[in-house]
């Protein structure tokens, strides 16, 4: 085991650019129960300083390649049992890197159901496939009619079975596959026709009725949107190799005969070459066509996940507002909008429905009511909903706002995603019994402006809805790596353990849901915390489990001021070194970054905590609890503008960006429909990944360059407008020598911005 651990160290380390003692060391301290995020914050010195993305990275490649030796173990013990494994075999399969190069290997010693080939040689037909293959000069005819027999009445039958055999025998060479495999890797087109008499009803889908490009080529967006249409019925897909050599006999077909040695002029030979093409066409091109699409299907999903996990990431580590007193306002027009009023620690204070829009068209008495709870409760912040009526209420806010004294609440659009989903939940029954549900939502809203991180994990990551095709994809896959996500971005920030829920606590390292609510019935049983310590009196909670959860967990103003930091209890003894080399309080100390200046890390290394440790314990002292969420602030969405109707080319607007996908970002300008800032109009320079210049949350400020309200498309720039009076030398304009250009660099004024505008959108749609 020691042995095939350290095979599969080296293989990990050479992906995640580590060194082979790190990968060992990593998959030590996970086999050992340690979770990502304590390794990547208290274990720095054993592993190197791996950090928690290559970590992550690590222990699913761990995982595959694991299973990928238990099934190379497996096919070795079947190949022995049958007394037909050899050493040539032996290395081939140990050398095999993917589980596809594995079963190709143990296609000829698979157990199969009866086949057309098994049935020849029953019939006798095995010395005749043997003959025309050993003889090339022989006439195969003439071969044949020496094995006529009652079951086989004819050469032809003969024949056929002689060639059902021999293509049994292609189908199982392991190396002709490798070689046709990447042969259409490198050749293969992709092409995608719509279903005869689906035109209209997969309208949706009409960038792809005559559709080919080639298959490496084929972004992640658009091979999950061609799959979907040919599961809707809509697209028929297709794998094309070759397509633009006119020979008839294809390259593809060339290396089935080469497998054969079938170039000669011998009779055997032409009768071998039919068979190869037949071989082709009626089992290796099916195949290996599946192969493909399965591949592409992988590829395209591995993408969209990793779309869907940075733009969760991003949100989850959203600005919070604050512990300040928040009205929540759940927008709907028949219905009317429900309110909920929350104070500092999240606390539920008052909840109404108004009714300010039709039928009632009660605005005089919303809004009284309204201004009554902001008065009662001295409300400090409104979070509205960016749901259906969104900008109606967003509207009767701000004119109630104009009218109350100062100090003035502060509005805030607050993304909806997923606040049905947890108003309906058991969670939030058991947190609301007494709550309508439509009420909850309310709560759900003010609560994720104060905090979205809090707020949002207790939702299931998928329900959050910042993907792409997030139901197209496989489902297991995507929630372990979202809740890679959401365990990563609950741990770098940390929690309160006086204050958190227990969903917010289940998220931490080495808790889980019924931890964290043995956790919680402690409080409320006996009391707040006073010290991490303390933690131990918790039931089920042992030695082990507090390694792991304690360094994530804080305690303000508690027994022990090191409790409010992310120093580990295990390093206390070193923090209190470097206090005691300040001659300061140790309260005084933290937060003074001015008293640690003079002061060298290397002088408090030992034997257990080395200098990235140390560092972490100076910048902690320097700033205890430090949230690495940026600061709260919000768009300003333009007076008058909250219809796509409103919108002019050349507008300059504020907005939030609310999804970055692989062709741009879509921004909420505040007309109920998302505009598209392509990629290529992101920044001034080229831009290969749009994650690199914004995430879900920013506020940025676009330019309005297209608008088709029929389709409600938007297109928007990120450029700087250019001054067609400004010099030409001017760094700005100055031109770029095709040597210069980046590569796929897009092209063109904006002028010609909608064609990739709506092809990008029409990918949004889907």
């Amino acid at each position: 085991m020691a042995d095939l651990d350290t095979r599969i160290a080296t293989q990990i380390a050479t992906e995640i650019a580590a060194r082979p003692a790190q990968a060992l060391a990593a998959i030590e301290l996970l086999d050992g129960g340690a979770t990502v995020p304590f390794i990547a914050r208290y274990r720095k010195e054993v592993t190197g300083g791996l950090d928690d993305t290559q970590l992550r990275l690590l222990a699913e490649r761990l995982g595959y390649l694991r299973e990928l030796e238990a099934r190379r173990a497996t096919i070795l013990k079947s190949i022995e049992e049958q007394g037909k494994l050899t050493p040539l075999l032996t290395a081939s399969i140990m050398g095999a890197a993917t589980k596809a190069e594995l079963e190709d290997l143990y296609l000829p010693f698979k157990p199969k159901r009866r086949t057309k080939a098994e049935i020849a040689r029953e019939r006798g037909l095995g010395p005749l496939a043997e003959a025309i293959l050993a003889d090339r000069r022989a006439d195969p005819v003439v071969l044949a009619a020496a094995y006529i027999n009652p079951e086989v009445p004819g050469t032809k039958e003969a024949l056929e079975g002689a060639r059902d055999i021999v293509i049994e025998g292609l189908t199982e060479n392991a190396a002709l596959l490798g070689r046709l495999r990447q042969h259409m890797r490198d050749k293969a087109m992709l092409r995608a026709r719509v279903v005869t008499g689906k035109e209209e009803a997969g309208a949706k889908f009409s960038d792809y009725f005559d559709h080919s490009e080639r298959w490496t080529k084929v972004a992640g967006h658009r091979a999950m949107a061609m799959m979907r249409g040919r599961d809707e019925d809509m697209l028929s897909l297709e794998i094309e190799v070759d397509a633009d050599v006119t020979d008839p006999v294809k390259p593809v077909e060339r290396l089935v005969i080469g497998a054969l040695e079938a170039q000669g002029p011998g009779a055997g030979d032409a009768w071998l070459r039919e068979v190869a093409s037949w071989a082709w066409r009626t089992r290796l091109r099916v195949s290996l066509s599946v192969d493909l699409m399965v591949e592409l299907r992988e590829r395209a999903e591995v993408e969209a996940i990793a779309v869907f996990a940075r733009n969760l990431k991003d949100l989850l580590l959203a600005a919070p507002a604050g512990a300040r007193p928040t009205m929540g306002l759940d927008p709907g027009i028949r219905t009317g909008v429900k309110v909920a009023v929350i104070d500092a620690t999240g606390k539920v204070l008052d909840t109404d429905t108004v009714y300010p829009f039709q039928p009632r068209n009660d605005v005089t008495g919303a809004q009284a009511s309204l201004k009554h709870l902001i008065a009662k409760h001295k409300v400090e912040l409104i979070a509205i909903g960016n749901g259906t009526g969104s900008r109606e209420t967003e509207k009767l806010v701000l004119d109630l706002i104009e009218r109350l004294p100062t100090p003035k609440p502060t509005k805030v659009i607050v993304s909806e995603a997923g606040a049905s989903v947890y108003s309906a939940s058991e969670l939030a029954a058991a947190e609301f019994p007494n709550l309508d549900v439509s009420l909850r939502g309310a709560v759900s809203i003010a609560r994720r402006l104060q905090d979205p991180l809090a707020e949002l994990v207790k939702i299931e990551p998928k329900a959050i809805g910042v993907g792409q095709y997030q139901h197209d994809v496989d489902q297991y896959r995507l929630s372990r790596s979202l809740d890679g996500v959401v365990e990563d971005a609950v741990n770098a920030v940390g929690v309160d353990l006086n204050t958190a829920s227990a969903p917010l606590l289940a998220r931490i390292s080495g808790l889980g849901s019924s931890v964290a609510e043995a956790i919680v019935s402690h409080r409320d049983a006996n009391g707040p915390f006073p010290t991490r310590k303390a933690l131990l009196e918790v039931p089920r909670l042992g030695q082990r489990t507090f390694e792991q959860c304690a360094g994530f967990l804080r305690i303000s103003n508690g027994a022990e001021p090191l409790d409010a930091s992310s120093v580990h209890p295990e390093a206390y003894g070193v923090a209190r070194k470097i206090v005691a080399a300040c001659g300061r309080d140790l309260r005084s100390l933290m937060g003074d970054k001015s008293a640690l200046a003079g002061l060298d890390p290397a002088r408090f290394v030992d034997d257990r905590f080395g200098l990235p440790t140390v560092r972490d314990i100076f910048l902690e002292l320097e700033k205890p609890g430090r949230d690495p969420r940026p600061a709260f602030k919000t768009a300003t969405f333009a007076e008058g503008v909250d219809d796509i109707k409103h919108l002019k080319p050349g507008m300059q607007l504020e907005g939030t960006v609310t999804n970055v996908a692989a062709f741009g970002a879509f921004v909420d300008i505040g007309v109920h429909q998302d505009g598209l800032v392509h990629v290529s109009q992101l920044a001034d320079s080229f831009v290969r990944d749009p994650h690199a210049v914004v995430k879900a949350g920013d506020v940025v400020k676009v330019r309005v360059v297209e608008v088709d309200v029929p389709r409600k498309r938007i297109g928007l720039t990120m450029r700087r407008e250019i001054d067609v009076n400004a010099p030409r030398d001017t760094p700005r304009d100055k031109p770029v020598r095709p040597s210069q250009r980046p590569p796929q660099q897009p092209s063109g004024s904006l002028g010609s911005l909608g064609d990739r505008l709506n092809e990008a959108m029409r990918k949004r749609e889907r």
